[in-house]
């Protein structure tokens, strides 16, 4: 036991030295005025959103950005009214698309965000973005900047995610901070290495990237289509990946079982429906989220020691995510615990596959499609 807790330590003491200072709290896009204004088409695919459209069609409005642009929203088959409050904000720059039935091989999003792009016109650049995402006057022209700034074919960013209710304020940050753990955002930005990763909520991609991949329909079935569109780009072009503080989501989940479901939704899509990754997985989590805890609150001597010391590094890792959250420093000796519910998610989320349940969202149900 005291090898695998020696194990477990030398594993954080890579992660915090050479995994791609995955913990770090940034980049953080901030307001930047851009010295170019090409323009812009947002593309909003919209499904069952009556409770968040308008006002997020509100602020994309708003935003005070010297070049042209126009938002489109693509109605993807609602049954809440969505389409009807979207067509009832009168605003020359607004185009309201009802959705088409979506062909074989699409996921429902990218379907939608695929007819969103035919009615972009001659953009040089398109926005996708959520309809939970609400965005500050000076989003756009931030992001064209930053696009402007690194010569970028994406730019991307994890918006500010609702933290207000209990299961919010004990689960979200740790989410983020997995998926920095995941995809290091210092190893996406980085040209010369493989990594690619997005944020749904916010991307802004050039119409040139998108000719050269082959359009939307390059990932047409991607579950995990922010990712899948990243690769798809950065194999020849440059991405950029940071936080938000200009954009956040609406989209609350007030209990465990919301962010349960949020996460068993596609955990093993990310694993690629293989249970030999699943269970190495699961082995890993538990190397490295809870052997050190454990060796410190019942080992002795030197596993006790070194237990101690892993434990202290994971829960150091973690501060600068809690405070940029605003949560508590004591949090983060609970990680272990945060990390379990993921890893049980994760099980979770295998198990709905293999009991025919597959990828649920919104009404729509997908089996083994390709992530």
């Amino acid at each position: 036991m005291a090898t695998l807790t020696a194990i477990s330590a030398l594993i954080w003491v890579y992660l915090l030295i050479w995994h791609g200072r995955f913990w770090q709290a940034g980049p953080i896009l901030t307001p930047h005025a851009p010295s170019a204004r090409p323009d812009v088409a947002i593309v909003v695919p919209a499904r069952d959103e009556a409770a968040s459209i308008a006002a997020v069609l509100r602020s994309l409005l708003a935003q005070d950005y010297a070049g042209s642009f126009r938002v489109i929203v693509v109605d993807d088959n609602s049954t809440d009214g969505t389409g009807d409050i979207a067509r009832g904000i009168v605003d020359p720059r607004l185009t309201v698309v009802t959705g088409a039935a979506r062909p074989a091989g699409w996921s429902g999003k990218l379907w939608a965000v695929s007819q969103g792009i035919g009615r972009a016109g001659d953009a040089a650049m398109v926005l996708l973005t959520d309809a939970d995402i609400l965005h500050r006057p000076e989003h756009l022209g931030t992001l064209v900047a930053r696009a402007e700034r690194g010569d970028l074919d994406m730019v991307s960013e994890m918006v500010e995610l609702a933290c207000e209710s209990w299961a919010e304020r004990a689960l979200v940050p740790a989410f983020v901070f997995f998926f920095q753990l995941l995809y290091p955002f210092a190893w996406v930005n980085d040209p010369l290495r493989a990594t690619a990763a997005a944020a749904g909520g916010t991307i802004l991609i050039r119409t040139r990237a998108l000719v050269r991949i082959g359009g939307i329909e390059a990932v047409r079935g991607a579950l995990i289509d922010d990712v899948a569109l990243a690769d798809a780009v950065k194999r020849g072009g440059r991405i950029w990946l940071g936080h938000s503080a200009l954009a956040r989501s609406i989209r609350p989940y007030p209990g465990i079982a919301d962010i349960w479901r949020m996460v068993t939704r596609t955990a093993y899509v990310q694993l690629r429906f293989s249970p030999i990754i699943l269970l190495a997985t699961t082995a890993g989590m538990v190397l490295t989220w809870l052997v050190p805890p454990c060796a410190a609150l019942f080992g002795s001597g030197l596993r006790f020691w070194l237990g101690l010391a892993g434990w202290g590094m994971l829960a150091g890792s973690y501060l600068p995510t809690l405070r940029r959250f605003g949560r508590s420093p004591l949090w983060a000796p609970l990680l272990p615990l945060v990390a379990t519910f993921y890893m049980a998610a994760t099980i979770g989320s295998a198990v709905n596959h293999y009991r025919g349940r597959g990828v649920a969202w919104k009404g729509r149900a997908y089996q083994g499609a390709q992530a």
